[in-house]
């Protein structure tokens, strides 16, 4: 559910819901972005702040919930409980799970590559669970590599009005937080099929005359991508690649596809490498 958390968070802030400057706040609520208690200023209520830091100059008679950012303390006081989830908090119980920080010393920059790990046995995860849906977005990939991406692109760009209009429903927006689960496992599913992509040729390159099995092709394949997406500023690209084609792969697993293997009158394909798997 972290990793689940943290993505939902990401595709939040990539659709600009949070502030550029801090606000300054006089009253308890929930703002998005980071706010500021002036000092001398007394906030009555629970503070809860999303994508931001809380800057407390002043005093909070109540709790200071922090998702996504950080609690500053500048001479002020909470007089309740102070939460935080994806700040310094989290950092120093779980060093992982941010890729950055200030305590990591010179010959551990970061922690990115367990973060990455972690994302990967999630992948696995969700290869093991939906091997179908997988082998679906794999053949998409295999046979419609642009289209995956403008698929994607769509996908991507189509999140936030998709997630304005639940809210104009007001019925329905309990539906937002389902949105933002199902792109994070169609994300996870698409980058598991990348990696079978991947470590399946990979593998055929240094052993021409033989075939991964999936479950070896797929961890191959993610080994593959981690380290690509170590590598100083490529690797962002590489991970903005992986969620923009992915997710076009598995959006295309929807459309009917009057080529897909077993579809009557479709042409004959290969065999995939490995046990065979099932398919749509």
């Amino acid at each position: 559910m972290k990793v689940v958390l943290a993505f939902i968070i990401a595709v939040a802030a990539s659709t600009s819901l949070a502030l550029a400057d801090p606000t300054s706040v006089d009253h308890g609520g929930t703002y998005v972005g980071s706010v500021v208690v002036g000092p001398g200023q007394i906030v009555d209520g629970d503070l809860n702040v999303v994508l931001g830091d809380a800057t407390i100059e002043g005093t909070v008679n109540g709790d200071v919930n922090v998702v996504g950012g950080n609690i500053i303390e500048r001479g002020g006081h909470v007089m309740g409980t102070k939460n935080v989830v994806g700040g310094t908090v989290i950092e120093s119980i779980v060093p992982w799970w941010a890729p950055g920080g200030e305590n990591y010393g010179r010959f551990m920059p970061d922690h990115r590559g367990w973060w990455h790990v972690a994302w990967d046995v999630v992948a696995l995860v969700f290869f093991l669970i939906f091997p179908l849906r997988t082998r679906m977005a794999l053949d998409r990939l295999e046979r419609h590599a642009g289209a995956s991406t403008l698929a994607g692109l769509c996908g991507w760009v189509a999140t936030f009005p998709v997630a304005v209009l639940l809210v104009f429903t007001l019925v329905l927006i309990p539906l937002i937080p389902v949105e933002f689960v199902l792109i994070a496992v169609a994300v996870f599913i698409g980058k598991a099929a990348l990696a079978l992509l991947i470590g399946r040729r990979f593998y055929e390159l240094l052993q021409p005359k033989a075939t991964p099995a999936p479950l070896l092709a797929l961890v191959i394949g993610l080994v593959l991508l981690t380290a690509a997406e170590l590598v100083p500023v490529l690797g962002i690209l590489v991970t903005l690649l992986i969620m923009l084609v992915g997710l076009g792969a598995v959006l295309l697993t929807f459309v009917p596809d009057w080529n897909l293997p077993g579809t009557a009158g479709s042409p004959p394909r290969g065999v995939v490498g490995g046990p065979p798997m099932p398919v749509a």
